[in-house]
């Protein structure tokens, strides 16, 4: 991970002088007096995502994050011998390094919400209620890939594991108000459709061998969102976004939304009851299993760091 850090003049040397001294920092550059907002020193560095949460922490009882700047990136690579060997001095994996202080931050941002958020998701449940009307396979998956829900989920976690109300009560608001948006627009849509002679009652109730399943809960669905929710939060914490693709496509949050706003326009109330449950059992099920691997992982990081103090 590279930070870059504004310091205080008055604890330039103390900052500098730790990193140097940690083997598991490297490519420490000082630019003296180059911040002007807010005013210091900067202090460039590349860290170990092993050390990283450990020296943040230090950072911060040094006043940094109140008092200077923190920022971190991702180092994609480093091809070097010198960061080689800076990273055989962290002991550990560094996929099994959470940064939990870029986790909550992470979480805060996605709990922000915007009109984008809003959009993706009405656009994400209307594609799953064509899905539902066409009985289509492949709109299921695009629905469930374009719904952008599960960062406001892993956020919910974050905030239950770490016991933090407000991002808790934030990140709930808004996983709340955006599927009641999306299923009130997707509704309004699908009675528009109903009123030109689009659908019909038989859209949903008629047999429907490819998405029957959404409406239709079991035990596997409460199986498919915990495995979800755990594979999520691990690519989130691990540093690993690009496997949330799969998460995206492994659980029926949106294409329930987008069954029980067409079972409302066209008043199936069978339906309307197990799209509801399907999308219940999936947000749950995701949310759960987050806080559970978040809670697995800081006991382990705990213990190992116990350890390595020893």
């Amino acid at each position: 991970m590279h930070l870059r850090l504004i310091v205080p003049p008055d604890r330039t040397e103390r900052v500098l002088d730790t990193l140097v001294d940690d083997p598991r920092v490297t490519s420490i550059v000082r630019l003296p007096g180059a911040a002007q907002r807010p005013k210091g020193d900067v202090i460039e560095c590349d860290v170990t995502r092993e050390a990283t949460s450990e020296i943040l922490g230090w950072l911060k009882d040094q006043g940094l994050y109140d008092e200077g700047s923190v920022a971190m990136a991702l180092v994609d690579a480093a091809p070097s011998r010198n960061a080689r060997e800076t990273e055989k001095a962290a002991p550990g994996a560094p996929d099994d390094a959470v940064i939990w202080d870029a986790v909550v931050d992470n979480a805060y941002n996605e709990a922000k919400g915007s009109w984008v958020y809003y959009a993706f998701l009405t656009l994400a449940t209307m594609i799953a209620a064509v899905a539902v009307v066409t009985d289509s396979a492949i709109l299921v998956v695009g629905a469930m890939v374009v719904g952008p829900e599960f960062g406001v989920v892993a956020a919910l976690a974050v905030g239950i594991a770490l016991r933090n109300a407000g991002l808790t009560w934030r990140s709930a608001r808004l996983l709340a108000q955006g599927f009641l948006l999306a299923i009130l627009l997707t509704t309004l849509a699908a009675l528009l459709a109903r009123a030109v002679g689009w659908i019909d009652i038989g859209d949903v109730t008629g047999a429907r061998p490819l998405t029957g399943f959404i409406w239709r809960p079991d035990k596997w669905s409460a199986v498919v969102a915990v495995l979800a929710g755990c594979a999520g939060v691990l690519s989130q914490t691990a540093g690993r976004s690009n496997a949330l693709v799969g998460v995206f496509i492994s659980v029926t949050t949106v294409p329930a939304a987008g069954d029980l706003a067409l079972s409302l326009a066209l008043w199936a109330p069978q339906h309307i009851g197990g799209a509801a449950a399907q999308l219940g059992i999936n947000l749950a099920g995701m949310t759960a299993a987050g806080v559970a691997t978040l809670l697995v992982q800081r006991r382990i990081w705990r213990m190992y760091l116990r350890v390595k103090s020893k």
